[in-house]
């Protein structure tokens, strides 16, 4: 059995789709087990005994946890370490997600694995202390860092697009920020393959990064999602011509965001034998799935 963390969330929900190729899988929500207790993720998993866990639980509010520190460490630090450290007393693969909130983002190309990372907020530095405690930990165990994630359930930046596009008529989203738009559904089938290798004994342990192939801004990642939803058929009141590139200085938020989060995904690719899509492929799957 593969255990799953977070299965309510939008990568969790997708993980559970994609591993089910591999084993029967179980997922469980915050319901299931406190998170904020080490001691308990730990017991949980000696007891269940399970073939690998995948971590996509997270705490994800990125300007809250300004105000909520001790809950975004135990949540984004201290569990996915106890995580690891049952898993390595298990003897079983142990896979994590990262961020690339863990990078400054003053890096002029992209952010490969070695480089020096520095994040600009509290929700960064747990994401950070997760990795390290996780490698830490000695397990078969390998960190996913990604970035911009989206899908057709939860809370993301398409379905915000999608209802500020039928309420709004113009907007006003920021352009000097850089990163790729990676979907739930891209990372599940990436970590399933990523998975069969360790359940096969490929040693393949460490951090990688996955995301989808491209870059744009947040205002270009809007204005493609404006302009798709037309294409479809979808009845908006903003066109992309309509929403207005800004800089970050002109929308303060609590948390400070790395303006540079393009992440080079050779290692992965190398490693695994894959060909990460372009962005806009995902994008625009996920829109057709939503307008349908």
């Amino acid at each position: 059995m593969i255990l799953i963390f977070g299965a309510h969330g939008q990568v969790g929900w997708a993980l559970q789709r994609s591993l089910a190729l591999l084993a029967p899988v179980q997922a469980l929500g915050r319901e299931a087990v406190a998170l904020e207790s080490p001691a308990a993720v730990q017991a949980l998993l000696q007891a269940m005994r399970p073939l690998a866990v995948v971590s996509a639980a997270a705490y994800t509010a990125v300007d809250k946890a300004e105000q909520e520190p001790t809950l975004a460490f135990a949540v984004n630090a201290a569990a996915p370490a106890a995580m690891a450290e049952a898993a390595a007393a298990l003897g079983i693969p142990f896979i994590h997600f990262s961020s690339d909130y863990v990078y400054p983002g003053d890096k002029q190309g992209r952010y490969t694995e070695t480089d020096p990372t520095g994040p600009l907020s509290t929700y960064g530095r747990s994401k950070l202390a997760g990795d390290e405690g996780v490698l830490a930990a000695g397990a078969n165990a390998v960190i996913l860092r990604t970035s911009w994630v989206y899908a057709a359930r939860g809370h993301n930046f398409v379905k915000t697009m999608l209802r500020l596009g039928r309420e709004r008529e113009s907007l006003r989203v920021v352009a000097d920020q850089v990163g790729a738009p990676t979907s739930a559904e891209l990372l599940a089938d990436v970590t399933a393959h990523v998975l069969k290798h360790q359940l096969a004994g490929a040693a393949v342990r460490g951090v990688y990064h996955c995301v989808a192939a491209g870059d744009t801004s947040w205002h270009g990642f809007a204005c493609h999602i404006f302009a798709q939803a037309a294409a479809l058929g979808a009845q908006l009141t903003i066109t992309p011509a309509q929403v207005e590139a800004i800089t970050t200085a002109e929308y303060p938020t609590p948390a400070r965001r790395p303006p540079n989060s393009r992440l080079d995904c050779s290692k992965l690719e190398r490693t695994f034998g894959l060909q990460l899509p372009p962005w806009q492929w995902h994008v625009d799957r996920t829109l057709k799935e939503l307008l349908a």
